[in-house]
């Protein structure tokens, strides 16, 4: 009863001061308080009487006192106990990170577009003398503007800080330090009154707005809240960074471009054989007029729904700036974007990627640990959601109705929910039994050939000039690795879609339409690359579903 009073007390006196460390000392004799209260560590563990430890300490920090016993103090029979703290205050756990942020201003705003505005956008045009050159030009123009028109602001972070805890507030707390050290009682009790009243506002806005997110049907805002709430950051990698890692990955990203040779493309019986053609991106296609041709009004509704906080690419252009100048860019952009669908060719410098290892687990072990994330051009991924929608126009009714990826109002539950509903409807028949085999491929989006994807984009009714133009947009990519601040070395890649395109699930969905079953024994579901065959067996005959898993392997 004592220790659940004593529990009791501590949670009231948590939920009250939060922030506060939180010690509890005294002589528990046999009882143990772990059991109330799981979190709170015990630090004490050298004898306090005799061989019995009998006097404890307890807090949340785990290993946060290390114990010296001591000769006791007068006439007690309990020995004194030192306690050293073995842990670092949190301030001090991690250094101080200096950061640098763009300050969107509503005079920036302004001054950014007024500049673009009055930016004769033939002068590049007539200056360039071919399509590289000319968006080289235009986006290192524009952010060079960015940086002239955009202050850059540059702060610390500390470890120890609040999300609620504004510039006003610190403002406030500096003035309250001033007025401590000029000894005037008035003016330090007026400053602490302001200090604690805009405290108690603070933390009154900010847990409106962790309601508001936690409200929200959006899982990702409701997601940002939970971390807010907990202060949850994602765990780093053990593996520190250094430049051979690198370069270890990078090569290991390109991998697949030796291994591409002699493969030969998969054709559905049903449909017709075509032999690859070796594309020339420098040589226009045959027709005057391309498939596609691009708005300056989708260009601006594309470029003003744009995430100011999304990093830019390689080619420097923010996604800010996009969105707050989507008037005065989209003109020289929608220029572009046609005269590289005439061309079949995508400019160099959206073709550029930096590869964002991204840790698969806490502890990374290996090379494959690391999921390769392309940081590409914003200009560019733009870009590509035009393609893409014009690409589901046309290949949305010719996709595979078993592919529940990157598909509208189809997700993971409805595969599970087709699988099941298969498997049962026919065990309900006597004699059948189901063969279940899960299929998960490493690293499918690199093995992607653009030389088979182009036949098969044919197969699939796209236009030539799209398929030339995609497959300009697969290959000669320039790519390093990031880790941190070290970069690789850069290299040239010919082969699969980079992981974090736009145009890259819909690409691999198109590229794999074919793997289908032939039998209507045997049902493949996909969800990108996890492949599940299930094979619907009667009478122990099991011919079609190893047909099957044999040519799926090929």
């Amino acid at each position: 009863v004592a220790l659940e009073l004593l529990a009791d007390q501590i949670t009231h006196t948590e939920q009250r001061y939060p922030d506060s460390f939180i010690i509890v000392l005294g002589d528990f004799n046999k009882a143990h308080l772990t059991r109330e209260l799981p979190k709170y560590r015990q630090h004490i563990t050298c004898p306090t009487r005799d061989s019995n430890i009998l006097d404890h300490c307890y807090t949340v920090l785990k290993d946060a006192y290390h114990s010296v016993p001591c000769a006791a103090l007068g006439l007690s029979d309990h020995c004194l106990v030192h306690l050293l703290p073995a842990y670092r205050q949190k301030l001090k756990s991690a250094k101080p990170v200096v950061k640098t942020a763009k300050r969107w201003t509503v005079e920036a705003e302004r001054d950014l577009q007024a500049c673009l505005e009055l930016t004769d956008w033939s002068v590049f045009e007539a200056a360039a003398t071919d399509l590289d050159e000319l968006t080289d030009t235009v986006t290192s123009y524009i952010s060079f503007c960015e940086d002239m028109c955009v202050p850059t602001r540059t702060y610390l972070t500390f470890n120890n800080d609040k999300s609620w805890f504004s510039a006003k507030l610190k403002q406030l707390r500096q003035a309250k330090e001033d007025a401590h050290r000029s000894r005037d009682k008035a003016l330090y009790k007026q400053a602490k009154y302001t200090l604690n009243r805009e405290i108690r506002v603070a933390k009154l806005n900010y847990s409106g707005k962790l309601k508001k997110q936690l409200s929200r049907s959006d899982s990702k805002s409701v997601w940002n809240g939970l971390k807010a709430i907990t202060s949850y950051k994602s765990p780093s990698p053990s593996t520190e960074a250094n430049q051979q890692l690198a370069d270890d990955l990078n090569e290991f990203y390109c991998r697949f471009e030796k291994q591409k040779t002699g493969l030969t493309p998969y054709t559905h019986p049903d449909c017709p054989t075509t032999q690859p053609s070796t594309p020339c991106p420098s040589i226009p296609p045959t027709v005057s007029q391309p498939a596609l041709k691009i708005c300056e009004g989708d260009v601006c509704k594309v470029f003003s729904k744009q995430k100011m906080r999304k990093a830019k690419g390689p080619d420097g252009v923010s996604p800010a700036c996009l969105k707050a100048c989507a008037v005065q860019l989209s003109s020289i952009f929608t220029l572009i974007f046609n005269r590289s669908l005439e061309l079949c060719i995508v400019p160099s410098c959206f073709k550029c990627s930096t590869i964002i290892p991204v840790p698969k687990k806490p502890k990374t072990t290996g090379l494959n640990d690391y999921r390769p994330v392309a940081l590409t051009s914003v200009v560019m991924k733009s870009f590509e959601r035009l393609v893409l929608a014009y690409l589901k126009d046309i290949t949305g009714p010719l996709l595979d109705p078993l592919q529940f990826a990157y598909r509208a109002n189809r997700s993971v539950d409805d595969a599970v929910n087709m699988g099941l509903h298969y498997i049962l409807q026919y065990l309900d028949k006597p004699g059948t039994y189901a063969r279940i085999l899960f299929v998960d491929f490493s690293s499918a989006f690199n093995t992607i050939i653009p030389d088979i994807l182009q036949i098969k984009l044919s197969q699939l009714s796209v236009p030539t000039s799209i398929c030339q133009w995609i497959t300009s947009f697969l290959t000669d990519r320039q790519q390093l690795v990031r880790l941190g601040k070290l970069t690789s070395g850069t290299r040239t890649i010919n082969t699969g879609a980079p992981q974090g395109c736009v145009l890259s699930p819909l690409l691999f969905s198109l590229y794999t339409n074919d793997c289908t079953s032939k039998d209507p024994s045997v049902k493949l579901l996909k969800i990108a690359d996890d492949t599940t065959v299930i094979g619907l067996i009667r009478d122990g005959d099991g011919s079609a579903y190893r047909q099957e898993v044999e040519q799926l392997s090929l």
